[in-house]
Order: C-alpha cells, then sequence, then structure tokens
C-alpha cells in the first residue's frame, strides 16, 4: 500500500487530481474513496501508455511490419 505524506495529498485536492474536503471541528481533511481509485486508475493507465512508448521506439521497423530481417543491436 503506499502512503503520501498529507502534503501531497492536499495539494492533489487543491490541484483538482483528488475530490476532497475540510469538515469538522478541529477541521479534518476527507477524501472521496472513489476519486482515490480514479487518480490511481489515471496513474496506472499513464505508466503503461509510457511504457508502450518506450518499446514502440526500441522496436525496429522490420519487427513492425512482420517483413525483411531483423537486427539487434546488443
Amino acid at each position: 500500500m503506499l502512503a503520501l505524506p498529507v502534503d501531497e495529498v492536499v495539494a492533489l485536492v487543491l490541484d483538482g487530481r483528488l475530490r476532497g474536503m475540510k469538515v469538522g471541528t478541529p477541521a479534518r481533511w476527507r477524501i472521496e474513496a472513489a476519486s482515490v481509485e480514479g487518480y490511481l486508475d489515471d496513474q496506472a493507465e499513464e505508466a503503461r501508455r509510457i511504457a508502450l512508448w518506450r518499446e514502440s521506439n526500441t522496436a525496429s521497423f522490420p519487427e513492425l511490419w512482420g517483413r525483411g530481417s531483423v537486427h539487434r543491436g546488443d
């Protein structure tokens, strides 16, 4: 389980990336669980896309098109 410092979570709320509010006396932050799930899903999708982009940059053109010889640079 990932635990973020409170100031980072508050920054995400203030930035609009998480939904939350201060409630009670003394005021304490409450963050919507669905908001956290959505944020984590978005982060996972972004990481997946970055990984795919990196893979595509290392693939050779014959590998992509399925013809010609494949040369490995290692």
